[in-house]
């Protein structure tokens, strides 16, 4: 038998019609545009380019779609937070965080505000599973900023007693906040203001012997 060039040439398997991490990429800004609930099958299909066969085929549901586009969001959009949190200095640390917030959220040619500040804050009964799935990401986002005060406070940049579940409330209340006003219209300038107020805050809790050699400090 005689192979024929083209049947050589032929791939094997089905050809993906789509670049799933693009198509992806496109869900997270609809869901960050419109929210869960405003961005129906119909909504992420035509801004994805493809069919809602291909659509379950590759995500299998909406809500495993939203959950996929948080993780993107996180890992291309929110990483500047990871990355600030990472200062050696706990109050640098917070003042990078804040500042890097105002302009990300305010950023020209993107959904503005936060993906997972405010979002699913409220839902039908049948997607109560979806905001619970918001909700432990933002007591995850808590938590870090918790960790990082706490790990401040061991480290004696910041003075003993400072509250540091309500430090990081404060701090992810005003995150939340800036969210809110950047999806109403808040410039770059109008956040950063907002920015440096909380910092000043921040600041006060600095410890009064921070700079000190270690075996000088009380």
């Amino acid at each position: 038998m005689v192979n024929r060039p083209e049947a050589q040439s032929r791939p094997r398997g089905r050809p993906r019609a789509f670049d799933r991490d693009k198509a992806l990429a496109i869900a997270g800004e609809t869901f960050w545009q419109f929210g869960y609930e405003g961005a129906s099958i119909a909504d992420l299909t035509a801004a994805m380019g493809i069919t809602s066969q291909s659509l379950y085929a590759a995500f299998t549901s909406k809500a495993d779609l939203y959950r996929e586009a948080l993780g993107w969001y996180q890992s291309q959009i929110g990483a500047f937070s990871v990355t600030a949190l990472r200062e050696p200095d706990v109050v640098h640390a917070f003042e990078r965080l804040l500042m890097e917030t105002a302009v990300e959220f305010s950023r020209p040619g993107r959904p503005h505000g936060c993906m997972i500040s405010t979002a699913v804050l409220a839902c039908a009964q049948e997607n109560e599973a979806v905001a619970d799935m918001v909700a432990q990401e933002r007591d995850a986002t808590l938590n870090a900023l918790r960790g990082r005060i706490e790990r401040g406070i061991a480290d004696g940049q910041l003075m003993n007693e400072t509250d540091a579940a309500g430090l990081a409330r404060f701090v992810g209340a005003i995150i939340q906040g800036m969210s809110v006003q950047a999806r109403d219209g808040a410039s770059e300038a109008e956040l950063q203001a907002i920015a440096r107020q909380a910092i000043e805050q921040v600041r006060r809790f600095r410890s009064s012997n921070e700079n000190a050699p270690p075996a000088q400090r009380s």
